[in-house]
């Protein structure tokens, strides 16, 4: 009678442990077609349904709709890093070196090129706002 009960015990616990890995649903995650930050919301509604596990993705904005699918995916943003620092970085020491010029232009009295310096740093600067913004 020992051995039944033993034999039964054992039998009784693998259907449990193959229940237990039964348990566990791994689900493919398509990859996106591009960069999440670089998505539009629309797109991102589109991609978060084909993920399936996120629910009133119609109902959220953009934030929301990153949020929600870096969470789905298992993607951590803690880290608190820049995405594009070290190019605003390259762009910023590019603004240096032209102000420089400008600078000099000024000196020499040439006000048409510190005038084409002067658009082009503007337009560096718009680009650092930019890239900022975007990560």
């Amino acid at each position: 009678m020992a051995d039944e009960e033993t034999l039964q015990d054992q039998t009784s616990e693998e259907p449990a442990a193959e229940a237990a890995q039964d348990d566990v649903i791994i689900v493919e995650v398509p990859d996106p077609p591009k960069p999440l930050e670089k998505m539009t919301a629309k797109e991102l509604r589109e991609y978060a349904l084909q993920i399936g596990n996120i629910v009133g993705v119609h109902s959220m904005n953009k934030e929301e709709l990153l949020k929600a699918i870096k969470e789905a995916i298992g993607i951590d943003d803690a880290s608190g890093a820049k995405l594009f620092a070290k190019e605003i970085a390259k762009v910023k020491v590019e603004i240096r070196a032209l102000k420089s010029d400008r600078d000099k232009a000024r000196e020499e009295g040439n006000s048409k090129q510190v005038d084409i310096l002067r658009k082009r740093i503007g337009r560096l600067k718009k680009k650092t706002r930019r890239l900022s913004a975007a990560g």
